[in-house]
């Protein structure tokens, strides 16, 4: 898969702007607060339909513009997938309610087509560093819970909406949990929303299995690469409903990660509809759904060290890099296309040796956008290489060679 020429109207700090994005490596040189992460943040938002950036979408308007009434940002990509060309429009408008108050909504179109998010996902895809991104080893659960789905959302078939459905049913569930639990009523209201939440939720976590079990093998290796032998890390799953037998949560941190990417599916659901109904009364008397991916948790663990609890910076920032050249080989593996990869400020922090692999490995890749504050961070056989953008108060110039 190749991007192949951007458009961006009134994004962030953009009010137009139009490129041909070449194949291989480019380089995005600026200033701080310039463009340089918002040209990123505006591909990945193409690929995922959400900013691991911003709260909110209506953030991503461009501020002038966003002072009036109705105020549109646009974001075209034209991009080649399997030999075949394919538009890639998305309009977030931001507009006054009748009541006054601000909101925002998402317009899709692929090939002239309007489509609901769920349909596009997955067909333009990429892969996203950001150094905020640390928080998906050192935050709270729901930034890997996160990570995971879009990652999943642009590979899996279905995942997007399937992911979308449960986050409903869980609402659903939830609100009535909580009336069940305030007036009383009869309990057995609640075996409509489990039959359908069990559905749910049993294929989500059938494809986070697989997932975290694949991405495992591929990180493992390259993160093997990037410490030269020195680090052995390994992915832990921890599901709140776990379908193996008599999982031993005392010593899972010392053992092995379980493989559970085997499991059938129907096993998953209807183990996970028999644990619902065994903490039906807790739940009720709490007034929310204590099981389900929703309350998973995944921990990245270096020779044995929970990263997240006692990592170093410079190991955390490394565990990322890997996450996500892992995150790229999987989705490759998965889906037949080489997703394009966004790397913002990559080489800091890292020593020499590091960035050395790191600029062979990119040299190879399809298409990948990196940007920085200083060429000289590169090697010069690198930056001879790629094509050179400088961005400066949201405005980009093409270097020539």
């Amino acid at each position: 898969m190749q991007l192949k020429h951007l458009s961006l109207t009134q994004f962030r700090n953009f009010a137009r702007l139009d490129v041909e994005v070449p194949p291989g490596p480019t380089l995005i040189v600026g200033s701080n607060a310039q463009g340089k992460t918002s040209l990123l943040e505006a591909v990945y938002f193409l690929a995922t339909l959400t900013s691991f950036h911003a709260e909110t979408d209506r953030q991503l308007v461009n501020f002038t513009e966003s002072l009036k009434p109705l105020a549109v940002a646009r974001l075209q990509a034209l991009y080649e997938n399997h030999g075949r060309q394919h538009q890639l429009e998305v309009r977030i408008i931001r507009e006054q309610a009748r009541n006054g108050s601000d909101r925002s909504r998402k317009e899709v179109l692929l090939d002239g087509a309007k489509k609901k998010g769920s349909e596009v996902a997955g067909q333009f895809s990429a892969v996203l560093f950001l150094p905020q991104m640390l928080q998906i080893v050192e935050g709270s659960p729901r930034f890997r819970r996160r990570y995971l789905d879009l990652a999943l959302s642009q590979t899996v078939p279905g995942y997007a909406e399937q992911l979308s459905d449960y986050e409903a049913i869980l609402s659903q569930r939830n609100a009535l949990l909580k009336q069940l639990g305030e007036q009383g009523g009869d309990p057995g209201q609640l075996d409509f929303w489990d039959q359908r939440f069990s559905l749910r939720a049993s294929q989500l976590l059938e494809a986070r299995f697989r997932a975290v079990q694949e991405l495992d093998a591929l990180s493992g290796r390259l993160h093997h690469e990037l410490t030269r032998g020195n680090e052995v890390l390994k992915l832990l799953y921890q599901p709140s409903y776990d379908p193996l037998p008599n999982p031993d949560k005392q010593r899972i941190l010392l053992a092995e990660p379980a493989d559970r990417s085997s499991i059938e599916r129907a096993k998953i659901e209807s183990g996970f509809a028999e644990a619902l109904r065994a903490a039906r009364r807790e739940e009720i008397a709490r007034g929310v759904t204590s099981l389900g991916p929703h309350r998973d948790e995944l921990r990245f663990l270096s020779n044995g060290i929970d990263l997240g609890s006692y990592g170093s910076r410079g190991q955390v920032r490394t565990v990322l890099l890997t996450l996500k050249l892992a995150e790229l080989d999987w989705m490759h593996a998965r889906s037949g296309r080489r997703p394009l990869l966004l790397l913002d400020e990559v080489l800091a922090e890292l020593d020499e040796p590091r960035r050395a692999d790191l600029q062979d490995r990119l040299g190879a890749e399809q298409q990948v956008l990196v940007t920085t504050t200083d060429f000289n961070l590169f090697k010069p056989e690198f930056v001879e290489r790629a094509a050179r953008w400088q961005i400066e108060a949201g405005r980009l110039t093409e270097q020539a060679k």
